[in-house]
């Protein structure tokens, strides 16, 4: 036995995937999705703006 073999052993490497082409569908599918992602994140921002929609710290049931 040789002093390198104790311990973890690394992960052979994987080969490289070769890049798919995208089809149309694809395409569409991730320009919604990018749209989608920069309207969310424009709502959230404008959200940000007005802060939060109650100030009225705990709120009580009335039950007894």
């Amino acid at each position: 036995m040789s002093g390198r073999q104790g311990g973890k052993l690394k992960p052979l490497k994987a080969p490289k995937k070769d890049k798919a082409e995208d089809d149309e569908e694809d395409k569409a599918f991730k320009a919604k999705q990018k749209a989608d992602a920069a309207a969310l994140k424009k709502a959230a921002e404008q959200a940000k703006q007005k802060g939060p929609l109650v100030g009225g710290g705990i709120k009580k049931s009335g039950k007894k």
